[in-house]
């Protein structure tokens, strides 16, 4: 079960992308790469400007040198066996909303 608190580590945002998405895909298919109806590309991690709107834990612990302080007073350079990732997403233009929902895994030890 969940034995601590929620906490946001980051929020991005897709304008600060280097390659837009139309140019991944681009990329991608020059290089021979079949796309089809219904395939799925994902942006990888986008890291923005400020600390709190890095992409992953290496830049937000600072490659392990500057630990985040858990609500319940752990700490975590890295992300840990147990621990439960939470990422969600929305796109918002001209005031509208849209969401894309929750992707939520729990760590597993590696066998």
């Amino acid at each position: 079960g969940i034995n601590a608190e929620y906490m946001g580590v980051s929020k991005s945002n897709l304008k600060y992308m280097y390659w837009n998405m139309n140019q991944q895909l681009a990329h991608h298919t020059v290089n021979g790469c079949n796309m089809n109806r219904g395939d799925m590309l994902a942006s990888g991690t986008i890291s923005g400007p400020t600390p709190d709107s890095y992409g992953s834990m290496l830049e937000l612990a600072w490659k392990g040198t500057k630990p985040l302080r858990m609500p319940d007073g752990t700490e975590r350079r890295f992300i840990l066996d147990g621990d439960t990732v939470v990422m969600r997403g929305f796109g918002l233009r001209n005031g509208v909303r849209i969401g894309f929902g929750e992707v939520r895994s729990t760590v597993l030890p590696s066998k």
